[in-house]
């Protein structure tokens, strides 16, 4: 119910930005270990900087999702590719542009 709430709030002030949907698959699990530590440490510096509304692992431990606020798709799609376990090649990234409905729908 907050995250509605802020999305109305949003659209109140003019925000602009668009949130993007990024699935981490996990290819390699040794790899994926390896750089876990730094993907976590660019999250959550997105996190801070307001480009990651919220992320976590898949429940079958094969990946995880992360969701970006963005001005458009190119800037998302650059956050996304950089973050390490995409770069290092340890997931696969499938990235899709995302508008949440808000409650109660209809």
């Amino acid at each position: 119910m907050r995250f509605c709430m802020e999305r109305d709030k949003q659209k109140e002030e003019g925000e602009k930005k668009m949130l993007y949907v990024a699935m981490l698959s996990i290819i390699d699990q040794d790899l994926n270990a390896k750089v876990r530590p730094a993907h976590l440490d660019y999250i959550n510096d997105l996190y801070k900087q307001g480009k990651v509304v919220m992320a976590g692992p898949f429940t079958d431990k094969q990946g995880g999702l992360v969701i970006y606020k963005a001005d458009t798709q190119e800037e998302a799609l650059r956050l996304a590719q950089a973050d390490p376990v995409v770069k290092e090649g340890a997931r696969t990234l499938e990235l899709r542009e995302w508008s949440p409905l808000n409650f109660p729908l209809g």
